[in-house]
């Protein structure tokens, strides 16, 4: 019974969400800065990790994610409103960083040089201080590892595991079935402990 009426709250609370999301995005089509720019601050940390998992640069990242927006914005009227924002906006965003990697002649920097700006930062501020060492060279060993994936693995780990999307998030942003979201990142998180295997 408790289940149950648990599980009609979160369902209501989805549907007041998608509502909200659906006025936003038809204010923004009206010519509603305000509007957009909350849809801006409700995903711009999401955008930024997002970018960052492809590009593995602080400020690439913050600029790639901001021009994504740019174009989001310049782009809404094309928006169905029914969807969710950031499906539509990630899709952009995603193009933008893969033509930027295949576009731009140096190598972006490895994920080790930018632990302080990861998400979900390994703690290291500890009173023993070889323990803060092993936990920072874990750090860099992780981030390390997911620079060596390939572009799908990576992308997958960073929704799942720093971003903490659900399963159906994730097959709604790739547009890709749940199943598939499943073997990729079962397949993803494989590749991520090779690169680990014997360092730990």
């Amino acid at each position: 019974m408790q289940a149950t009426i648990y599980s009609e709250k979160v369902k209501t609370s989805m549907v007041k969400a998608m509502a909200s999301e659906r006025d936003l995005i038809l204010r923004c089509q009206q010519g509603d800065k305000n509007a957009f720019g909350t849809l801006v601050q409700k995903y711009m940390q999401r955008a930024y990790y997002s970018a960052l998992g492809f590009v593995g640069s602080h400020d690439n990242a913050l600029d790639l994610s901001q021009e994504a927006f740019v174009r989001a914005y310049r782009a809404i009227q094309k928006l169905d409103a029914n969807r969710t924002f950031y499906t539509w906006y990630y899709a952009i965003l995603r193009n933008l960083c893969l033509n930027f990697k295949r576009d731009t002649a140096r190598r972006a920097r490895s994920f080790s040089e930018i632990g302080e700006h990861s998400l979900r930062t390994i703690p290291d501020q500890v009173a023993d201080t070889s323990r803060g060492a092993e936990l920072h060279e874990l750090q860099s060993a992780v981030w390390n590892g997911l620079d060596k994936l390939n572009e799908k693995e990576k992308e997958i780990i960073i929704l799942r595991d720093i971003q903490e999307l659900s399963y159906n998030e994730i097959a709604s942003t790739l547009d890709i079935p749940q199943g598939t979201v499943m073997s990729r990142l079962y397949n993803a998180r494989k590749s991520l402990r090779a690169q680990l295997d014997g360092k730990f």
